[in-house]
C-alpha cells in the first residue's frame, strides 16, 4: 500500500498472543531503522467473545482478551520507548473503544481490557521523563466502525432490515463509521500540530456514546 509512494516498509509476521512477539517485531525494527517515531497500538478485539452469561464464560476468555488488548499494548510500548527517546520525539496512540472506559457497557472482559489500555496511556502521559523527551500518549476510542468481514457484516447479511433499524436507532448520523475516519484523527495526533495533546481519550463515534 505504501510502496507506490516511495515509502520504505517492513513487514513482520507476529501473533500478539505470544509474549515474545513484541520483542521479535521491535528487534526487527531496530535492526532495520535503528529508531522509531510512531507506535499505533491497534491490536484489539474480543468484544463479541464469550457468552452473555458471565458465569458461563471461561476464565480463558478473560485472559485472552486482556492479552490481546492490554498486554500487547504494554509490551510494544515498553519496547518502543527507548527508540523514541533517542530522538527526543515520539507518538504513542492506542486504539481503544467507547466501551472501554467511556461507556462502561459491553462484555466485561472487553471493557476491563480496554479500560486497562486507556489507563496505561493516561499514566504514561503523566510520566515526566518520557513526555519531556517529546513523547505523547493518547487514546482514540471508536464507536461502531463498519469493516468487511467483521461482526457488523455478519449482522447485515443475516437480517438486513433489522440491521438498518438498529443503525437508525443507535447511531445519530444514521450510519456506522469508517476506518478512514478513525485514521484521520490518529494522523493528527501523530503530527507536530498535536504537540500539546497528551493524555487525551478522543471519541470517534458520530455521537453514538452518551457520555460527555
Amino acid at each position: 500500500m505504501l510502496s507506490p509512494f516511495g515509502v520504505r516498509t517492513l513487514a513482520v509476521e507476529a501473533d500478539v498472543l505470544d509474549p515474545g512477539a513484541a520483542d521479535r517485531v521491535m528487534d526487527s525494527v531496530e535492526r532495520e531503522w535503528g529508531t522509531l517515531d510512531i507506535l499505533i497500538n491497534n491490536v484489539g478485539g474480543g468484544g463479541r467473545w464469550g457468552k452473555a452469561n458471565v458465569e458461563e464464560t471461561e476464565l480463558r476468555v478473560w485472559e485472552e482478551v486482556y492479552e490481546k488488548n492490554a498486554m500487547a499494548a504494554i509490551r510494544f510500548t515498553r519496547r518502543a520507548l527507548p527508540l523514541m527517546r533517542k530522538n527526543r520525539w515520539g507518538r504513542v496512540v492506542a486504539i481503544t473503544s467507547i466501551f472501554g472506559g467511556k461507556e462502561g457497557i459491553g462484555r466485561p472482559w472487553f471493557v476491563a481490557a480496554k479500560a486497562a489500555e486507556t489507563g496505561l496511556m493516561k499514566s504514561l502521559s503523566t510520566t515526566s521523563y518520557l513526555v519531556r523527551d517529546g513523547i505523547t500518549f493518547n487514546c482514540v476510542a471508536p464507536g461502531g466502525i463498519y469493516i468487511d468481514g467483521t461482526g457488523f457484516e455478519d449482522e447485515k447479511l443475516r437480517d438486513p432490515a433489522a440491521f438498518e433499524r438498529m443503525i437508525d436507532r443507535e447511531y445519530p448520523l444514521g450510519r456506522l463509521g469508517t476506518p478512514e475516519e478513525v485514521a484521520s484523527v490518529v494522523a493528527f495526533l501523530c503530527s507536530e500540530q498535536a504537540s500539546l495533546v497528551n493524555g487525551a481519550n478522543i471519541t470517534v463515534d458520530g455521537g453514538q456514546s452518551r457520555s460527555f
